[in-house]
């Protein structure tokens, strides 16, 4: 693997070089978007590209068939359900491809466009997406997962299924394991708004309907919702958390391998020389499919024997029913018959032999039909025994590994619950001025007279009745605790207009309320300096600041420069009048 920290993608506006960090592009959540033919399949290639020559592995989920091309200079495992991949796959094969991919650092192209059964598809990248997750917890290497068209997985209008709940799960916790995750979609409008604004790096192509425009004024800033419709083919704005600038505009550089997905034309298509993996890999997956093969062909075998041996019983108890017939008219014979003269006149001599034959065929008769009715009960419990292994390994499977999630996911609210906790106790000791011990040494809850006696702290002989009424007179005087400077912005006014502002953005209420005390303060101001108040990144603080102008609480009197709109600082003034 290669020492490199930062790869080049293009270059800006002002002609300098853009790189990107290695590790933010590995672990991160990004998104890029742009309409057909804008670039954005060109962007994702050229970042695939130059993490696979730094020697970085990588997994994409490739809906259309059109990443193939970058076999023409890395090998890669080509995974789907078309001869043209390097092998074909199911959902067996879902620990063994997480395994090549972070264990023995092998990149895949994970190719879901040749599945007749979309079903069979989801449930393949689900339970690999599960097995990453899983893994990265023991493993945390830094590895990125890219999906193209993830609107399909987690649409923005509702019907997400079990796979878009996963990749929701892996963009806001995959990061602390090293698990990255990078969306493509050509419809921002159509991907569910909790995933674009948990990403912290963003490329905006091309995009001219109004729905998707619209999101890129809520994300960046309304001016780029008319920007973002005059960009040329590959250029695209780039919004990160790590740049000291909030937006660049860049010309991504054309990728070097094979452009697959390209549209068709008239002059001849020539499939370039493709590298692969080893043949050694290729053969420990085919093994597992082979073995599934086996499986069920033994089962069809076993199926196809009982059926047989069905049809053989029913042959025999037919035969042995014609014996029985058979051997009743020889009995009615036999016993019609009162002298053995007549009985060897009727039977020829032979009566006895005739009824032993008869008897003896009975009994032969008899037995393989029971042994055959055996061998079928047999069979019979076998499958039956396999199907309840089957239905029970199944149900085990599924028990333990919702238990899993269960538990890991209330692990991760408990966590968050406590850091959410100390959080507060911060904001809270900040806002008083010091910890508990300062505030108490400085600031006397209750004083009486003018005694030594710290209250609380040394013991009190209690004064006579008649002492205490001496000491009547004498002024009794309680301290009174300093408000939070944060709340000033707390109440019916403005708490539902805070509310729905975090909810649009990727900051809580506490956060919008320091804001609004910095602004208060010191405003106006930059959203890079507000985020750098609050601790927050300028990505999430502009967005939060996008919401809190929408809502009615700040201006905006320059380009990236908010302060307090005139009807809160009327509210201001006004309770300030009041105490």
């Amino acid at each position: 693997m290669s020492d490199q920290r930062e790869i080049l993608v293009g270059e800006r506006d002002d002609g300098t070089d853009l790189h990107l960090p290695v590790v933010e592009l590995l672990t991160g959540r990004g998104f890029v978007t742009g309409k057909s033919g804008s670039g954005k399949s060109n962007t994702a290639s050229v970042i695939a590209e130059e993490l696979l020559e730094s020697g970085f592995p990588l997994l994409i989920v490739d809906t259309d068939g059109e990443y193939y091309g970058l076999k023409e200079e890395y090998e890669m495992l080509h995974a789907g359900a078309d001869e043209e991949c390097d092998i074909q796959i199911g959902p067996e094969h879902a620990e063994q491809m997480a395994s090549l991919a972070l264990e023995e650092n092998v990149p895949v192209i994970l190719d879901v466009s040749g599945y007749l059964d979309e079903d069979v598809a989801d449930e393949l990248l689900r339970k690999i997406a599960r097995q990453l997750f899983v893994k990265e917890k023991k493993l945390k290497k830094p590895f990125l997962l890219v999906v193209e068209e993830v609107h399909e997985y987690i649409p923005e209008g509702g019907g997400m299924g079990e796979t878009g709940r996963l990749l929701i799960k892996i963009s806001k916790r995959g990061r602390k394991h090293g698990l990255g995750i990078l969306g493509i979609s050509q419809r921002p409008a159509d991907v569910k708004k909790d995933f674009i604004t948990q990403a912290n790096w963003l490329v905006w192509h091309r995009l001219t309907w109004d729905n998707d425009t619209n999101v890129v004024g809520r994300i960046i800033d309304t001016e780029y919702s008319e920007l973002v419709s005059e960009l040329n083919d590959g250029q695209g704005f780039v919004q990160t958390d790590w740049m000291d600038v909030d937006v660049r505009k860049v010309q991504f550089r054309r990728k070097r391998t094979f452009d697959a997905g390209a549209t068709p034309g008239l002059d001849d298509f020539e499939r370039p020389e493709l590298k692969s993996v080893s043949d050694a890999l290729v053969g420990d997956l085919q093994d597992i499919s082979e073995r599934k093969d086996r499986e069920e062909s033994r089962i069809l075998e076993l199926e196809n024997e009982l059926e047989k041996k069905e049809k053989r019983i029913e042959t025999l108890e037919d035969e042995l029913e014609s014996a029985r017939d058979v051997s009743n008219a020889a009995k009615q014979m036999a016993d019609a018959l009162t002298r053995k003269e007549t009985l060897q006149t009727k039977l020829g001599g032979s009566d006895d032999e005739e009824l032993r034959r008869l008897h003896d065929e009975i009994v032969d008769l008899e037995a393989e039909r029971d042994d055959l009715a055996d061998e079928r009960d047999e069979l019979t419990v076998e499958l039956d025994e396999r199907s309840e292994r089957i239905e029970t390994l199944e149900e085990q499977l599924g028990a333990r590994t919702e238990t899993v999630d269960r538990l890991r996911e209330e692990n991760e609210r408990l966590r968050d619950r406590v850091q959410a906790l100390e959080a507060a106790n911060t904001a809270e000791s900040e806002a008083t001025g010091g910890s508990n011990a300062d505030s108490t040494s400085e600031t006397e809850i209750l004083q009486a007279g003018g005694d030594d006696v710290e209250f609380g702290f040394t013991s009190v002989d209690w004064p006579s009745e008649t002492e205490v009424n001496a000491d009547e007179s004498e002024e009794i005087t309680t301290a009174t605790e300093p408000k939070p400077p944060e709340s000033v912005f707390e109440g019916e006014w403005i708490d539902d207009r805070l509310q729905r502002a975090a909810d649009q953005s990727q900051c809580t209420v506490p956060t919008a309320r320091r804001a609004l005390v910095v602004l208060a303060r010191d405003g106006p101001l930059e959203s890079a300096t507000i985020a750098d108040a609050v601790s927050r990144s300028t990505v999430a603080v502009q967005g939060l600041c996008s919401e809190l102008l929408t809502e009615g609480v700040l201006d905006r009197p320059v380009e990236r420069t908010y302060t307090l709109s005139d009807d809160v600082r009327s509210k201001l003034n006004t309770m300030a009048s009041a105490e």
